[in-house]
């Protein structure tokens, strides 16, 4: 008897399906990451510059930021000339 693989997590997702919000809740975080990154493509930018860019508030664009900063996909940079907020920027992958 072969058992086919990937059956358990199958049966899983049809019995227990993922909630309408967490899905909601990755799609915007997925949106606001892009747009983060987008941002940084641009050059260096401290949080409020980014919150102006983005037209969101300072504290949703630090949450973001900290968890792109966790995961690895943006890195901190010098510190504003005021000695107020770092700059960010994308992640350098060591190829550069």
């Amino acid at each position: 008897m072969e058992i086919e693989k990937g059956k358990t997590a199958k049966y899983l997702k049809e019995k227990r399906p993922v909630p309408k919000q967490v899905t909601e809740q990755l799609k915007y975080f997925t949106k606001i990451k892009k747009n983060i990154l987008n941002a940084l493509k641009e050059g260096d930018k401290t949080v409020p510059q980014l919150a102006e860019v983005l037209n969101l508030p300072k504290d949703e664009v630090l949450f973001q930021l900290m968890s792109l900063l966790k995961y690895g996909f943006v890195e901190t940079g010098e510190i504003d000339d005021m000695d107020e907020f770092f700059y960010y920027k994308i992640k350098s992958n060591g190829k550069n």
